[in-house]
Formats: structure tokens, C-alpha cells, sequence
């Protein structure tokens, strides 16, 4: 599979319930984090896909941080963004709609008034 995945860090990897601080990040989730291991196995690369990364001037220490959490887990450093390109081939996050290609339509069937 050529391509990347991308992960959203909060709520996805790492739990989040409220804002503590730029550097400051949640336990791990530890479906997603065995899920990146296995992805990473097969050869496939892994990004962090986050809101996070659009702080420009805390990038150098967000990374040092937020690779320290990895190694934690024992996954090793992952590329750090929050832009997608035309290698994107997922993005694996808690708040995004799936929708099914060229239709408008999602693919998964909100509850009423959401």
C-alpha cells in the first residue's frame, strides 16, 4: 500500500477531556496505538494528523514532546502535520464524517438533530 495514514492525536491516540496546555497530552488509547503498530509493521506510514500542529511557533517543542509520548508506547517518531496531501489515503480522527466518494452523502447515519 503506498500512501500515509493520518491519526488525530487528541481523542483518537491520546484520551483528551480539556485543555491543560500545549505540551500537555492524555494517556494512551491503546486500540489506536496497537492499531499504528501494526500499520507501521506492514510498511505502511503513519502521521499524526493534528489541530495542534497549526501553532507554528510551538512546533519544535510540540514535536519534542509529542515524540517522547510516542517512544512511551513504543512507537517510534512520526511525521507531525496538519495538512493532508494527494498521498493521503485515510485519516483516522474522532469529529470527521465519513462520506462516500462523489455522492455528498455520509456513509454513516447521524442521529436526528446532530
Amino acid at each position: 500500500m503506498s500512501g500515509w495514514i493520518g491519526v488525530d492525536f487528541d481523542r483518537t491516540l491520546a484520551v483528551y477531556t480539556e485543555w491543560k496546555g500545549e505540551n500537555h497530552f492524555g494517556e494512551p488509547i491503546m486500540p489506536m496505538v496497537e492499531r499504528i503498530k501494526r500499520w507501521l509493521a506492514r510498511g505502511i506510514e503513519v502521521r499524526i494528523f493534528t489541530a495542534r500542529w497549526s501553532d507554528v511557533e510551538n512546533r519544535v517543542n510540540l514535536a519534542k514532546f509529542m515524540h517522547e509520548w510516542l517512544a512511551r508506547v513504543d512507537i517510534p517518531p512520526l511525521k507531525i502535520t496538519n495538512e493532508k496531501d494527494y498521498a493521503c489515503i485515510q485519516i483516522w480522527d474522532d469529529i470527521a464524517v465519513g462520506v462516500v466518494a462523489n455522492s455528498g452523502q455520509p456513509r454513516t447515519i447521524w442521529p436526528e438533530g446532530i
